[in-house]
Protein backbone atom coordinates (compact mmCIF):
# COMPACT_ATOMS: atom_id res chain seq x y z
CA UNK A 1 0.00 0.00 0.00
CA UNK A 2 2.61 2.96 -1.37
CA UNK A 3 1.10 5.89 -2.95
CA UNK A 4 3.33 8.05 -5.74
CA UNK A 5 3.23 10.84 -2.86
CA UNK A 6 5.90 14.16 -3.69
CA UNK A 7 7.33 15.02 -0.44
CA UNK A 8 8.73 18.46 0.01
CA UNK A 9 10.61 19.58 2.53
CA UNK A 10 9.88 22.81 4.49
CA UNK A 11 10.78 25.30 7.57
CA UNK A 12 7.52 24.43 9.73
CA UNK A 13 5.76 20.89 9.85
CA UNK A 14 1.90 22.62 9.45
CA UNK A 15 2.58 24.82 6.44
CA UNK A 16 4.93 21.49 5.02
CA UNK A 17 1.91 19.05 5.83
CA UNK A 18 -1.14 21.23 4.00
CA UNK A 19 1.06 21.81 1.06
CA UNK A 20 2.43 18.11 0.82
CA UNK A 21 -1.33 17.06 1.15
CA UNK A 22 -2.94 19.83 -1.62
CA UNK A 23 0.19 19.01 -4.16
CA UNK A 24 -0.74 15.67 -3.77
CA UNK A 25 -4.51 16.82 -5.33
CA UNK A 26 -3.05 18.93 -7.86
CA UNK A 27 -2.95 22.38 -5.97
CA UNK A 28 0.24 24.32 -5.81
CA UNK A 29 0.90 25.71 -3.15
CA UNK A 30 4.21 27.18 -1.69
CA UNK A 31 4.92 26.96 2.14
CA UNK A 32 4.74 30.67 2.56
CA UNK A 33 1.57 31.11 0.62
CA UNK A 34 -0.26 28.82 2.97
CA UNK A 35 1.13 30.43 6.13
CA UNK A 36 0.24 33.95 4.90
CA UNK A 37 -3.03 32.71 3.68
CA UNK A 38 -3.64 30.83 7.10
CA UNK A 39 -2.37 33.84 8.90
CA UNK A 40 -0.45 31.98 10.92
CA UNK A 41 2.07 34.67 12.00
CA UNK A 42 1.04 36.00 15.87
CA UNK A 43 2.48 36.71 19.20
CA UNK A 44 1.66 35.55 22.61
CA UNK A 45 3.68 36.02 25.86
CA UNK A 46 1.70 34.20 29.19
CA UNK A 47 4.84 33.91 31.98
CA UNK A 48 1.41 32.54 33.74
CA UNK A 49 1.23 29.66 31.82
CA UNK A 50 4.54 27.38 32.26
CA UNK A 51 6.15 25.41 29.20
CA UNK A 52 8.43 22.73 31.08
CA UNK A 53 8.22 25.39 34.19
CA UNK A 54 8.75 28.50 32.40
CA UNK A 55 6.91 31.19 31.05
CA UNK A 56 5.45 30.53 27.91
CA UNK A 57 5.91 32.84 24.48
CA UNK A 58 4.48 32.05 20.94
CA UNK A 59 5.60 33.35 17.27
CA UNK A 60 2.39 31.81 15.65
CA UNK A 61 -1.50 31.10 16.22
CA UNK A 62 -2.26 27.39 17.77
CA UNK A 63 -1.94 24.69 16.30
CA UNK A 64 -4.24 23.86 13.42
CA UNK A 65 -5.80 26.92 12.88
CA UNK A 66 -3.76 27.80 9.63
CA UNK A 67 -5.09 24.20 8.22
CA UNK A 68 -8.64 25.32 9.07
CA UNK A 69 -8.34 29.07 7.54
CA UNK A 70 -6.63 27.67 4.64
CA UNK A 71 -9.35 25.17 3.64
CA UNK A 72 -11.93 27.66 4.46
CA UNK A 73 -10.50 30.58 2.31
CA UNK A 74 -9.83 28.14 -0.53
CA UNK A 75 -13.28 26.35 -0.50
CA UNK A 76 -11.58 23.12 0.59
CA UNK A 77 -13.76 20.72 1.75
CA UNK A 78 -11.77 18.39 4.51
CA UNK A 79 -11.96 15.10 6.89
CA UNK A 80 -10.90 15.79 10.48
CA UNK A 81 -11.23 13.42 13.07
CA UNK A 82 -9.63 12.62 16.81
CA UNK A 83 -10.12 9.17 18.51
CA UNK A 84 -10.43 7.73 21.74
CA UNK A 85 -9.61 4.20 21.19
CA UNK A 86 -6.08 4.05 19.50
CA UNK A 87 -6.63 1.08 17.84
CA UNK A 88 -10.02 2.05 16.04
CA UNK A 89 -7.40 5.58 15.34
CA UNK A 90 -5.24 3.34 13.54
CA UNK A 91 -7.73 1.34 11.58
CA UNK A 92 -9.01 4.54 10.45
CA UNK A 93 -5.71 5.70 9.34
CA UNK A 94 -5.84 2.34 7.23
CA UNK A 95 -8.72 2.45 5.86
CA UNK A 96 -7.96 5.84 4.23
CA UNK A 97 -4.41 4.60 2.85
CA UNK A 98 -6.45 2.23 1.34
CA UNK A 99 -8.51 4.75 -0.90
CA UNK A 100 -5.18 5.97 -2.21
CA UNK A 101 -5.16 9.18 0.23
CA UNK A 102 -2.46 10.33 1.42
CA UNK A 103 -3.62 11.47 5.83
CA UNK A 104 -2.25 14.09 7.79
CA UNK A 105 -1.30 13.04 10.95
CA UNK A 106 -0.83 15.18 14.60
CA UNK A 107 1.54 13.56 16.65
CA UNK A 108 4.38 14.30 19.24
CA UNK A 109 8.10 14.82 18.75
CA UNK A 110 8.82 12.61 21.55
CA UNK A 111 7.77 9.93 20.26
CA UNK A 112 9.15 10.02 16.87
CA UNK A 113 12.12 7.28 16.66
CA UNK A 114 13.07 8.10 13.07
CA UNK A 115 14.13 12.09 14.65
CA UNK A 116 17.62 12.40 16.24
CA UNK A 117 17.07 12.45 20.10
CA UNK A 118 18.71 15.70 20.67
CA UNK A 119 15.16 17.02 18.71
CA UNK A 120 12.83 14.86 20.65
CA UNK A 121 11.41 16.40 22.84
CA UNK A 122 7.17 16.73 24.88
CA UNK A 123 5.49 18.46 21.84
CA UNK A 124 1.98 17.46 20.82
CA UNK A 125 1.29 19.31 18.12
CA UNK A 126 3.73 17.70 15.26
CA UNK A 127 2.11 17.43 11.64
CA UNK A 128 3.23 14.39 9.31
CA UNK A 129 2.02 13.00 6.31
CA UNK A 130 1.32 9.20 6.08
CA UNK A 131 1.21 8.10 2.46
CA UNK A 132 1.14 4.34 2.55
CA UNK A 133 2.32 1.38 4.43
CA UNK A 134 5.04 -1.42 3.95
CA UNK A 135 4.25 -4.51 6.21
CA UNK A 136 3.54 -3.11 10.04
CA UNK A 137 5.73 -0.12 9.31
CA UNK A 138 3.83 3.23 7.81
CA UNK A 139 5.83 5.44 5.52
CA UNK A 140 5.80 9.39 6.48
CA UNK A 141 6.34 12.83 4.52
CA UNK A 142 8.25 14.63 7.73
CA UNK A 143 8.06 17.98 6.46
CA UNK A 144 10.96 19.09 8.12
CA UNK A 145 12.95 16.41 7.08
CA UNK A 146 14.95 16.16 3.24
CA UNK A 147 13.03 12.60 2.66
CA UNK A 148 10.46 10.39 3.39
CA UNK A 149 11.25 7.64 6.20
CA UNK A 150 9.30 4.65 7.80
CA UNK A 151 8.10 4.34 11.11
CA UNK A 152 6.03 0.85 13.20
CA UNK A 153 2.96 0.42 14.10
CA UNK A 154 3.04 0.73 17.50
CA UNK A 155 5.95 4.13 17.55
CA UNK A 156 2.90 5.79 15.69
CA UNK A 157 0.56 5.21 17.68
CA UNK A 158 2.30 6.28 20.56
CA UNK A 159 2.91 9.45 18.76
CA UNK A 160 -0.10 10.19 18.24
CA UNK A 161 -1.40 9.67 21.77
CA UNK A 162 0.66 11.30 23.66
CA UNK A 163 -0.36 13.02 26.85
CA UNK A 164 0.19 15.95 28.16
CA UNK A 165 -0.48 19.54 26.98
CA UNK A 166 -2.41 19.97 23.44
CA UNK A 167 -2.90 15.65 23.33
CA UNK A 168 -3.18 15.10 19.27
CA UNK A 169 -5.89 12.09 20.56
CA UNK A 170 -4.88 9.99 17.25
CA UNK A 171 -6.22 13.38 15.25
CA UNK A 172 -6.16 12.74 11.56
CA UNK A 173 -6.81 15.22 8.43
CA UNK A 174 -7.06 14.88 4.65
CA UNK A 175 -8.97 16.58 1.77
CA UNK A 176 -12.04 14.99 0.68
CA UNK A 177 -12.56 17.91 -2.44
CA UNK A 178 -10.08 20.11 -3.90
CA UNK A 179 -11.42 22.57 -6.51
CA UNK A 180 -9.34 22.57 -10.13
CA UNK A 181 -9.26 25.74 -9.78
CA UNK A 182 -9.21 28.70 -6.92
CA UNK A 183 -8.84 32.22 -6.54
CA UNK A 184 -5.84 33.41 -4.72
CA UNK A 185 -6.88 36.91 -4.53
CA UNK A 186 -9.67 37.18 -1.79
CA UNK A 187 -7.68 34.33 -0.19
CA UNK A 188 -4.43 36.19 0.69
CA UNK A 189 -6.17 39.69 1.29
CA UNK A 190 -8.78 38.18 3.91
CA UNK A 191 -4.93 36.20 5.12
CA UNK A 192 -3.28 39.79 5.18
CA UNK A 193 -6.05 41.72 7.11
CA UNK A 194 -6.88 38.89 9.83
CA UNK A 195 -2.39 38.70 10.29
CA UNK A 196 -2.56 42.49 11.04
CA UNK A 197 -5.96 42.46 12.85
CA UNK A 198 -4.61 39.52 15.26
CA UNK A 199 -0.84 42.03 15.69
CA UNK A 200 -2.94 45.38 16.70
CA UNK A 201 -6.16 44.69 17.80
CA UNK A 202 -6.69 42.15 20.61
CA UNK A 203 -7.04 44.60 23.33
CA UNK A 204 -5.54 42.33 26.02
CA UNK A 205 -1.41 42.79 27.22
CA UNK A 206 -0.49 39.13 25.95
CA UNK A 207 -0.85 38.82 22.28
CA UNK A 208 0.44 40.93 19.29
CA UNK A 209 2.39 44.05 19.30
CA UNK A 210 0.67 44.88 23.01
CA UNK A 211 2.35 41.28 24.13
CA UNK A 212 5.81 41.83 22.73
CA UNK A 213 5.95 45.65 24.45
CA UNK A 214 4.55 43.45 27.51
CA UNK A 215 7.70 40.78 27.10
CA UNK A 216 10.14 43.75 27.10
CA UNK A 217 9.05 45.34 30.12
CA UNK A 218 8.83 42.13 31.80
CA UNK A 219 12.43 40.65 31.00
CA UNK A 220 13.58 44.07 32.18
CA UNK A 221 12.61 43.48 36.00
CA UNK A 222 13.46 39.80 36.09
CA UNK A 223 17.26 40.26 37.53
CA UNK A 224 15.38 42.17 40.53
CA UNK A 225 12.98 39.14 40.99
CA UNK A 226 15.13 36.26 40.37
CA UNK A 227 18.26 34.57 40.43
CA UNK A 228 21.06 34.59 37.92
CA UNK A 229 20.23 30.41 37.25
CA UNK A 230 16.35 31.40 36.94
CA UNK A 231 17.13 34.49 34.94
CA UNK A 232 19.63 32.11 32.19
CA UNK A 233 16.79 29.72 32.52
CA UNK A 234 14.10 31.91 31.34
CA UNK A 235 15.89 33.82 28.63
CA UNK A 236 17.19 30.41 27.51
CA UNK A 237 13.35 29.20 27.29
CA UNK A 238 12.98 32.46 25.27
CA UNK A 239 15.67 31.51 22.71
CA UNK A 240 13.95 27.94 22.02
CA UNK A 241 10.68 29.69 21.36
CA UNK A 242 11.92 31.78 18.76
CA UNK A 243 14.33 29.69 17.31
CA UNK A 244 13.56 25.99 17.90
CA UNK A 245 10.06 25.54 18.29
CA UNK A 246 8.53 25.49 15.04
CA UNK A 247 10.84 28.18 12.86
CA UNK A 248 9.76 30.64 16.04
CA UNK A 249 10.01 34.56 15.28
CA UNK A 250 12.46 35.35 12.99
CA UNK A 251 11.99 32.29 10.98
CA UNK A 252 8.25 33.08 11.18
CA UNK A 253 8.82 36.69 9.62
CA UNK A 254 11.04 35.15 6.89
CA UNK A 255 8.14 32.70 6.03
CA UNK A 256 5.72 35.97 5.91
CA UNK A 257 8.17 38.05 3.92
CA UNK A 258 8.31 35.47 1.17
CA UNK A 259 4.62 34.92 1.09
CA UNK A 260 3.78 39.30 0.58
CA UNK A 261 6.77 38.68 -2.01
CA UNK A 262 4.17 36.37 -4.01
CA UNK A 263 1.10 38.09 -2.79
CA UNK A 264 2.41 41.00 -4.50
CA UNK A 265 2.87 39.60 -7.98
CA UNK A 266 -1.05 37.58 -7.57
CA UNK A 267 -2.18 40.66 -6.79
CA UNK A 268 -0.09 43.10 -8.89
CA UNK A 269 0.38 45.41 -5.85
CA UNK A 270 4.36 46.64 -6.00
CA UNK A 271 3.95 48.33 -2.53
CA UNK A 272 4.02 44.73 -1.20
CA UNK A 273 7.23 43.89 -1.93
CA UNK A 274 8.53 47.13 0.08
CA UNK A 275 6.86 45.41 3.17
CA UNK A 276 8.56 42.51 2.35
CA UNK A 277 11.65 44.05 2.83
CA UNK A 278 11.04 45.65 6.10
CA UNK A 279 9.55 42.22 7.31
CA UNK A 280 12.94 40.49 6.59
CA UNK A 281 15.09 43.32 7.89
CA UNK A 282 12.80 42.82 11.21
CA UNK A 283 13.22 38.99 11.15
CA UNK A 284 17.24 39.91 11.06
CA UNK A 285 16.44 42.04 14.47
CA UNK A 286 14.77 39.34 15.96
CA UNK A 287 17.43 37.04 15.10
CA UNK A 288 19.78 39.86 16.90
CA UNK A 289 17.66 39.85 20.34
CA UNK A 290 17.99 35.48 20.47
CA UNK A 291 22.21 36.29 20.14
CA UNK A 292 22.25 38.74 22.26
CA UNK A 293 20.10 36.40 24.70
CA UNK A 294 22.23 33.45 24.34
CA UNK A 295 25.58 35.74 25.41
CA UNK A 296 24.32 36.39 28.16
CA UNK A 297 22.79 32.27 28.91
CA UNK A 298 26.92 31.49 28.20
CA UNK A 299 27.84 33.62 30.86
CA UNK A 300 29.37 36.52 28.60
CA UNK A 301 27.11 39.65 29.11
CA UNK A 302 25.20 39.09 32.12
CA UNK A 303 24.76 42.87 33.19
CA UNK A 304 21.85 45.47 34.03
CA UNK A 305 22.99 47.24 30.89
CA UNK A 306 22.73 43.87 28.70
CA UNK A 307 19.29 42.75 30.07
CA UNK A 308 18.27 46.65 29.39
CA UNK A 309 19.67 46.19 25.98
CA UNK A 310 17.18 43.10 25.07
CA UNK A 311 14.44 45.02 26.52
CA UNK A 312 15.38 47.78 24.24
CA UNK A 313 15.48 45.64 21.21
CA UNK A 314 12.36 44.18 21.30
CA UNK A 315 10.75 47.56 22.16
CA UNK A 316 12.17 48.60 19.03
CA UNK A 317 10.73 45.59 17.00
CA UNK A 318 7.02 46.21 18.39
CA UNK A 319 7.81 49.89 17.16
CA UNK A 320 8.11 48.84 13.60
CA UNK A 321 6.19 45.80 13.45
CA UNK A 322 3.11 48.22 14.49
CA UNK A 323 4.08 50.38 10.99
CA UNK A 324 4.17 47.37 9.24
CA UNK A 325 0.87 45.91 10.35
CA UNK A 326 -0.66 49.33 9.90
CA UNK A 327 -0.25 49.53 6.10
CA UNK A 328 -1.19 46.24 5.87
CA UNK A 329 -4.00 46.46 7.17
CA UNK A 330 -5.54 48.98 4.53
CA UNK A 331 -4.96 46.40 1.74
CA UNK A 332 -7.40 45.30 -0.66
CA UNK A 333 -8.44 44.30 -4.10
Amino acid sequence: MELTFEHNQSAHCENGAVSNLLSFHKLKLSEPMIFGIGSGLFFAFMPFIKVNGLPGSSYRILPGWIFKRVTKRLGITMQSQTFRDQDKAMLELDNVLAKGLPVGVLTSVFYLPYLPKALRFHFNAHNIVVFGKKGDSYLVSDPVLDTTVEISYEDLKRARFAKGTLAPKGKMYYPLNVPERVDLKPAIVKGIKKTAKDMLGIPVPFFGIKGIRYMARTIKKWPTKVSEKELILRLGQLIRMQEEIGTGGAGFRFIFAAFLQESAVVLQQDWLKEVAAEVTELGDRWRDFAFAAGRICKGRAATDDSINILSEILMECADREEKIFKKLKQISL
